[in-house]
């Protein structure tokens, strides 16, 4: 999405009450420093990629071929000043204020992702700790923070999710017959997703099925549709309640009930445990407490299954204090675990044994893309339902970003099957 700046600056005035941290500009003597080495940095770094950036003077830095992804600037001082203040949270509250614009975004910020470890010099990267923003211990996914740290997404509206989601209302990676893929396509390969986790978890006529993170109820519907009893917790109030809806119209009230409720306070055993992309939710403090919930709540039998967004472990580590743009304006109290993470504290915190894992990740680019393409098709409605533009280039950037972290390698996705064992004494 393009947007003229002039216009921007006439029409679409930042709210200063709504979003304070994008309506003012970093200044200072110190800012005017960072802002100088940030800029220098930002011009370094797209002489190394398949990228430009465009100046308001017509100046070009980076790659000579004008269809290569490209950054258009229109406000130099702007940009460089939020990134030299707040780094990465500053390059994407320039973004939702209208510093700079690009006709392909999810593919500049691909190429950005690719050479993320790079972008920084070496001898810069030491002091990223002390540059870096500390993530609030505020945030942090006690019971009660959890709840609003929960709402604070997907309590927003279910009429805007609704813009961009397909009619299955599956807000996680879908699983296509074939890539590149159709808006058409979409729904059976959700379908696709749920009934392969669904067999992976043994689920079938009679089945007793725990799922941690309802979503809209898709997953509770085609579980049921099999014959299956399920409980599903979530604390979303606003997809409890449409889930619920959505439960009731397909006549399988009987056999799923939809509870506002801690994964933490769920009590009984499964046949099946189900969770899809809800850890990332967790935060790391409590990635042990989430496995070992799932372990107790699973029967001997039984089989556990996620599916998680994952990143690189070094990255994860390096992260998982830093308060990130995704944290601030997205996902609060969020953080995406590794690979080496899950494997380590459930070889450590629990007797849960993989039995299976499937990964994903170009599902899950293709899967944003589309959501992506449909919530800007849909822009009018998201404004008619009272989100304001900063709003709307906000979740551009969020979609963009999400499939740029796929599409570049740097997040995979996988579904990850898990049996009970005896733990030894």
């Amino acid at each position: 999405m393009s947007i003229d700046v002039e216009g921007f600056e006439a029409d679409h005035v930042v709210d200063s009450v709504r979003w304070p941290d994008v309506a003012t500009v970093p200044s200072g003597p110190l800012n005017t420093v960072s802002a100088a080495i940030a800029d220098r940095l930002l011009r370094r770094a797209v002489t190394r990629l398949p990228v430009r950036l465009v100046y308001p003077d017509g100046s070009v830095v980076g790659a000579a071929d004008p269809t290569l992804p490209t950054m258009v600037i229109h406000r130099p001082e702007a940009l460089t000043r939020r990134i030299g203040r707040y780094g990465l949270i500053g390059f994407g509250e320039s973004y939702m204020a209208g510093d700079w614009d690009s006709a392909d975004l999810a593919g500049l910020l691909t190429e950005f992702g690719r050479s993320l470890a790079d972008l920084i010099p070496p001898a810069l990267q030491r002091f990223r700790r002390f540059a870096v923003v500390r993530a609030p211990r505020s945030q942090r996914n006690h019971p009660t923070q959890a709840r609003e740290n929960v709402s604070a997404h997907y309590d927003l509206s279910n009429e805007l999710f609704a813009e961009f989601l397909d009619e299955t209302m599956t807000y996680s990676s879908a699983l296509f017959d074939h890539l590149p893929a159709t808006w058409a396509e979409l729904s059976a390969a959700q379908h696709n997703k749920i009934d392969r986790l669904l067999d992976a978890s043994g689920v079938h006529v009679g089945s007793e099925v725990l799922e941690i993170g309802t979503g809209w109820g898709e997953l509770c519907i085609r579980a049921a549709r099999r014959g299956a009893y399920v409980r599903s917790v979530t604390l979303s109030v606003e997809q409890q309640r449409l889930a619920q809806q959505r439960v009731a119209a397909a006549g399988l009230s009987d056999r799923v009930s939809i509870e506002l409720l801690d994964y933490r306070s769920v009590q009984g055993q499964y046949d099946a445990v189900v969770s899809v992309e809800m850890i990332e939710a967790v935060g790391y403090q409590f990635w042990p407490t989430y496995f070992q919930t799932l372990e107790r709540l699973v029967r001997p039998h039984g089989r556990v299954t996620i599916q998680a967004i994952t990143m690189p472990h070094d990255r994860m580590l390096a992260s998982r204090d830093t308060y990130t743009w995704i944290q601030k304006y997205i996902f609060p109290g969020g953080l995406l675990p590794s690979e080496d993470a899950i494997a380590d504290i459930t070889a450590q915190h629990t007797g849960l044994r993989t039995v299976d894992v499937s990964w994903m990740g170009s599902h899950y680019a293709e899967t944003l893309r589309l959501w992506r393409e449909r919530f800007l098709h849909r822009g009018e409605a998201v404004h008619a339902l009272g989100f304001d533009e900063v709003f709307v280039r906000m979740w551009e950037l969020y979609l963009a970003y999400s499939e740029a972290g796929f599409r570049s390698g740097y997040l995979d996705v996988l579904q990850w099957t898990f049996a009970p064992t005896s733990r030894p004494t």
